[in-house]
């Protein structure tokens, strides 16, 4: 499948919009607040906040500074989020259960021989 671009790996086009994320924000993570400089600074990552790599605009719109903690996060919640919104085999049978234990306990008691 293409899709008329030419292909640019993945490292080569991360660099380019971590440069200017790096450029237009703070180095402080999105969610924690953690404040990053020097060697840590690795530990920033750019998170695309629509999850679409290739959506890239100079004014960085889709892009927010996150820790490599925060960022496991948000894509893990994003994954499950997924999952929980998808149909369950079974789920438009209705409700399982087909037994009513206690349906008939007045009229038996009501009826108990003495």
């Amino acid at each position: 499948m293409s899709t008329g671009k030419p292909h640019t790996p993945y490292a080569q086009r991360e660099q380019g919009y971590r440069e200017k994320a790096l450029k237009i924000y703070p180095w402080v993570c999105g969610r924690c607040a953690r404040e990053f400089s020097g060697k840590r600074l690795s530990e920033l990552t750019v998170h695309h906040k629509d999850h679409n790599h290739d959506n890239n605009p100079e004014d960085g719109s889709n892009w927010e500074l996150l820790c490599l903690y925060c960022h496991d996060n948000e894509h893990a919640r994003y994954t499950d989020n997924q999952y929980q919104a998808e149909a369950r085999p079974g789920s438009d049978l209705g409700p399982k259960e087909t037994f009513k234990a206690f349906a008939n306990l007045a009229e038996l008691l009501k009826n108990k021989p003495d």
